[in-house]
C-alpha cells in the first residue's frame, strides 16, 4: 500500500485515512502480506520533494508486486507511476476524483494517465465510479466500487428538545461550515445548539474566520468547535446528538453519514456526490434524513427548522434511520471486495 504520510495520526482523522486503515487491517486479517509505504509530501498538490519521496518508495517495491495506491498520492503523479506500470500491478484507490468539478485540465490529464495505466481502479461509491467512467473512458470491468463499512454502535437516545445538532468534518471550505453558520444565524427562534467536530488545523485562516463569525453573529454559546475527535470521544459526541448536519460542497460517499445512521441518527445533508447513496432508505423507502441543495443556507435553514418544529417528521426520520441502520454495509464486505480486486490484478 502506498499512502500519504499520517494516515494513523489521530490529529488528522478523515474518511480516506479511516478507509485506508480499515482495508489494511482487514487484508492483514485475511492473510495478505501488507507492506505500507507512507509517503511524505504535500498531497494532493505535490512539490518536487513529494515526487522524489514517492519515486523512492516505488523503486523499493519488488517486480511483480500488487500495489494499492491511495489516489491522493497516485492521481497527481503520472510521471512517477506510469513508467512503473510495466513491472508492478497497480491498483488505484480513488477517494475523490481530482478531475471532477474543476476547470484544471492538468489535474484531469494527470489522473487520467494514472488510472489508464492501472490494472484496476477502486472507488468508494457508484457516483464516483460513474464520474471516472465519464471523465476518462475507462473500461467498465476495470473500475470497481468498495463501499465503506460502518461499525455497529449503540443507539443514540436523543434529547427532549431534538436540538442537539452535530457536524463531523474537518473545518475546511469544502465541508461547508460557512454555509452551516449562515443557516444557523437565520434559525434564531428554536432551541438548539451545534457541536462542530473536526480538525481546525487544515485551514487555520478559514477556521479563525468562522470563529469570528460565531462571535460577531451572536452564536457564541450555541455553536462550538471542538477540534478533532476519535474513538470514545467521537462516540460520545454521536451519542449526545439528535441529528447529523453535513453541509459539504463535495463528497465521494460521506462516511460520517453512515456513522450517524449506525447510531440511529437522522441526517440533514447537502445533496452532493455519493451522499444520497450513503443515506439510503428505510424499509418502506423513506429517506432517513433530509437532502438540500449545496451552497444554499436558506434551504439548510428550512430543513433544520422542519426537523426542530415537526414532531411527526422527526418520528418518521428516526424510524427510517433505525431501519437503515440494519442494512449498513460492514467493513468485512469492503475488505472482501478489495481482496477480490487485488487478486484479479495479481492474476
Amino acid at each position: 500500500m502506498v499512502v500519504p504520510e499520517g494516515i494513523d495520526d489521530p490529529a488528522r482523522p478523515s474518511g480516506g485515512n479511516t478507509f485506508d486503515r480499515r482495508v489494511r487491517r482487514g487484508l492483514t486479517a485475511a492473510g495478505w502480506a501488507v507492506h505500507v509505504h507512507a509517503v511524505p509530501g504535500s498531497w494532493p498538490r505535490p512539490d518536487a520533494r513529494s515526487y522524489a519521496a514517492l519515486a523512492g518508495a516505488v523503486r523499493r517495491i519488488p517486480d511483480g508486486a500488487v500495489v494499492l495506491l491511495d489516489g491522493l498520492v497516485a492521481s497527481p503523479a503520472p510521471e512517477v507511476l506510469v513508467p512503473e506500470a510495466g513491472r508492478l500491478r497497480l491498483v488505484a484507490l480513488v477517494h475523490m476524483p481530482l478531475g471532477h468539478g474543476t476547470t484544471a485540465d492538468r489535474a484531469r490529464k494527470q489522473e487520467g494517465a494514472v488510472l489508464s495505466a492501472a490494472a484496476s481502479v477502486v472507488t468508494t461509491s457508484a457516483w464516483a465510479r460513474q464520474v471516472l467512467l465519464e471523465l476518462y473512458s475507462l473500461p467498465g470491468d476495470r473500475v470497481h466500487v468498495a463501499e465503506p463499512g460502518a461499525d455497529a454502535a449503540e443507539l443514540a437516545p436523543g434529547t427532549a428538545t431534538a436540538g442537539a445538532l452535530l457536524s463531523v468534518a474537518a473545518v475546511i471550505p469544502g465541508k461547508g461550515h460557512d454555509v452551516l453558520l449562515d443557516a444557523l444565524a437565520m434559525l434564531a427562534g428554536p432551541r438548539w445548539h451545534c457541536v462542530c467536530v473536526g480538525s481546525l488545523e487544515r485551514d487555520p485562516a478559514f477556521a479563525e474566520c468562522l470563529r469570528r463569525r460565531v462571535l460577531d453573529g451572536g452564536l457564541d454559546g450555541r455553536v462550538r468547535f471542538s477540534g478533532p475527535q476519535t474513538g470514545a470521544d467521537l462516540a460520545r459526541s454521536y451519542g449526545a446528538a439528535d441529528v447529523l448536519v453535513l453541509a459539504s460542497r463535495a463528497e465521494t460517499y460521506g462516511m460520517v453519514v453512515t456513522e450517524a445512521l449506525a447510531r440511529g441518527l437522522p441526517v440533514v445533508a447537502a445533496e452532493v456526490g455519493g451522499v444520497p447513496e450513503a443515506l439510503g432508505h428505510g424499509a418502506d423507502g423513506t429517506r432517513p434524513g433530509l437532502l438540500v441543495p449545496p451552497d444554499d443556507p436558506a434551504a439548510l435553514r428550512d430543513a433544520l427548522r422542519a426537523w426542530l418544529e415537526d414532531a411527526e417528521l422527526r418520528r418518521r426520520l428516526r424510524r427510517a434511520a433505525r431501519e437503515r441502520r440494519a442494512s449498513l454495509s460492514r467493513w468485512s464486505t469492503t475488505t472482501s471486495v478489495m481482496a477480490d480486486v487485488l487478486a484479479g490484478a495479481a492474476g
